[in-house]
């Protein structure tokens, strides 16, 4: 069974006292203490990043490790990534991730990881990587589509109701033909695929959401999917 969960935001690194959405990525293994690696290559391998999530995962029911492309702690990449029962990628530059990935193999490895049954997960840059495409705001410049790694057909784009710019960069793309459609997804929501197809929507949030997006005879259309709230 193959998965991935794609957050527009949140979870530990935005949400510290709210962990809901991590905890359901590890509700997803049929084992007491999954093995989940942190992949923080977007932001560079900030260390601020990465001892936050050891502060958020020693916390839960798991097994947390993480991987360095810019200070390699693994011998064999491929066989650190197909040990993990998770990947948990962070947020920041997509394009440079992307582009670290193709270089060191990683991209190949997540992909053989994900056949394999590992599941993919992340927010941000993280949930961007897994579609045909992707909308990222590189800095002092406009949004714009990024081809992601084709796991999942369509394009996503997180914080969309969060950030002003997102949501109309992504409808003008979208209605212009230069992006395929796809789905819009706020801070604090999470769109949960199975085999490729979208089977539930969760949040961390009561007000999160997620939404198709779509061009249905240049008209745009923004359907709100039914999101399922994690908490009491």
């Amino acid at each position: 069974m193959r998965q991935i969960i794609a957050m527009g935001g949140g979870g530990f690194s935005m949400e510290p006292e709210n962990l809901l959405l991590d905890q359901y990525v590890l509700d997803q293994v049929n084992k007491e203490l999954p093995k989940i690696c942190f992949v923080p290559t977007a932001s560079g391998d900030q260390a601020n990043y990465i001892e936050a999530f050891y502060e958020a995962f020693n916390k839960l029911p798991c097994q947390p490790t993480h991987i360095s492309l810019f200070e390699p702690n693994f011998d064999d990449l491929e066989n650190f990534i197909l040990n993990q029962d998770i990947i948990y990628v962070g947020g920041g530059n997509t394009r440079n991730m992307l582009l670290l990935w193709k270089d060191s193999g990683l991209d190949t490895a997540m992909k053989k990881a994900y056949e394999n049954g590992t599941i993919l997960c992340g927010m941000s840059a993280g949930a961007i990587c897994w579609f045909e495409e992707g909308l990222t705001d590189p800095i002092n410049a406009p949004l714009h589509k990024i081809k992601g790694l084709d796991l999942i057909k369509g394009s996503n784009c997180p914080h969309y109701g969060c950030e002003n710019k997102r949501k109309p960069a992504y409808h003008h793309l979208i209605l212009k033909g230069e992006m395929k459609e796809g789905y819009g997804v706020d801070d604090g929501a999470a769109l949960h695929f199975i085999d490729e197809a979208l089977i539930r929507t969760v949040s961390s949030r009561p007000e999160a959401k997620a939404y198709a997006v779509q061009n249905e005879n240049e008209e745009l259309v923004e359907t709100e999917i039914e999101t399922a709230f994690l908490g009491d």
